[in-house]
């Protein structure tokens, strides 16, 4: 029994197609996931001034965006944040918001527009450092 060039064809289409729906599917719940994660994150409260002076890393990763951050206290105070890595997809215009947390001595300061996502996760790893957490 032969098989015609225009069933074999028809066939592979069907199943590039196949394939292409189940990625897009893939990639449309690793978009969700990140999503509600950056909307469920929270900032908890922390009094700068019981930070012991020194450096400390932190990071935060929700698949499309990452920091890691490092974070000098002085005297009670924020001094300087320098962010060591940031993955982001169009969140560059966030690393401002590092400006903010100094000039505030606070992290939940407001994000930086058009940038709302990276701003968090920015945010979230001074926090961790802070804390002490990865």
């Amino acid at each position: 029994m032969r098989i015609s060039k225009k069933k074999i064809i028809s066939f592979i289409v069907l199943l590039l197609l196949l394939i292409g729906l189940i990625c897009g599917a893939v990639y449309l719940k690793k978009v969700a996931d990140y999503k509600r994660v950056v909307g469920e994150t929270t900032f908890g409260e922390i009094d700068i001034a019981d930070v012991a002076d020194g450096i400390y890393i932190g990071e935060y990763d929700v698949n499309f965006i990452y920091a890691k951050v490092e974070v000098t206290v002085e005297d009670g105070e924020i001094v300087s944040i320098n962010i060591l890595e940031h993955r982001h997809e169009h969140g560059k215009a966030a690393e401002t918001v590092i400006e903010k947390i100094i000039e505030e001595q606070k992290i939940d300061v407001d994000a930086v527009s058009g940038a709302t996502n990276s701003s968090t996760v920015i945010k979230k790893a001074v926090e961790n450092a802070l804390k002490g957490e990865p």
